[in-house]
C-alpha cells in the first residue's frame, strides 16, 4: 500500500515541476552574439530587455567601443531601443556583431 501512495503523489509532483520549468523558459531566453571570427558570447535575457543592455555588456566583455560595432539579425540592423520580443527572437537565436567599416577608396 505504501508503494501505491507514493505512485499517486509522484505524477502530481512531476506535473508541478513541468509547470515551473515552462514558466522559467518563458521568463528568459538565451541569445548568442557572434563576431566576424565566429566567436560567440551567450546572454540570458528577458524578452522585454532592451538590446542596449546586451550591446553594452557585449562591448564591455570584448573591450570594444559601442559606437564601433553594428549588431544585426538576419541581415537587419538592430536598434538599442528594440527588444528580443519585438524581433520575435526565440531561445538560441543569434545576433551578428560587425565592426563598422570606416573610410576606404
Amino acid at each position: 500500500r505504501h508503494t501505491t501512495a507514493t505512485r499517486s503523489t509522484n505524477p502530481t509532483t512531476m506535473s508541478d515541476d513541468e509547470d515551473v520549468k515552462k514558466e522559467v523558459k518563458e521568463d528568459h531566453i538565451n541569445i548568442k552574439v557572434r563576431d566576424m571570427d565566429n566567436n560567440e558570447v551567450h546572454f540570458k535575457v528577458r524578452p522585454s530587455t532592451k538590446f542596449s543592455k546586451v550591446f553594452d555588456a557585449y562591448c564591455q566583455r570584448k573591450a570594444l567601443q559601442p559606437n564601433a560595432v553594428r549588431f544585426l539579425m538576419d541581415g537587419e540592423r538592430l536598434r538599442p531601443d528594440q527588444t528580443p520580443e519585438e524581433m520575435d527572437m526565440e531561445d538560441g537565436d543569434c545576433i551578428d556583431a560587425m565592426m563598422e567599416q570606416v573610410g576606404g577608396r
